[in-house]
This record gives structure tokens, sequence and C-alpha cells, in this order.
């Protein structure tokens, strides 16, 4: 049940959020509404898998 909500919030978070990965964005440099999202984005990856 709980790893079904992960993957479909997981699967909205790819529609909604932006990635940074494929902006090529320095992790040194990110700004910290940027940092906040990767951890969210992580967090829910994570669980979901």
């Amino acid at each position: 049940m709980r790893k079904t909500i992960f993957k479909t919030i997981a699967k909205i978070n790819k529609i909604i959020l932006p990635s940074f990965t494929r902006k090529q964005l320095d992790m040194s440099q990110a700004k910290k509404w940027q940092m906040a999202i990767i951890g969210y984005r992580y967090f829910i990856t994570k669980n979901s898998l």
C-alpha cells in the first residue's frame, strides 16, 4: 500500500517538478529551493523503489 502511494507521487513529480540533471545544475551553486526539490525527489524515489 505504502509503496504504491510513493510510486504514484513519483510519477506526478516526474511530470510537474523540474529535472536539474537535464539542466546540468552544479550542486555547489544550487539555491536552497533547488536543494529542497532535489531532497524531496530523492526521498520519494527512495521510498518508491
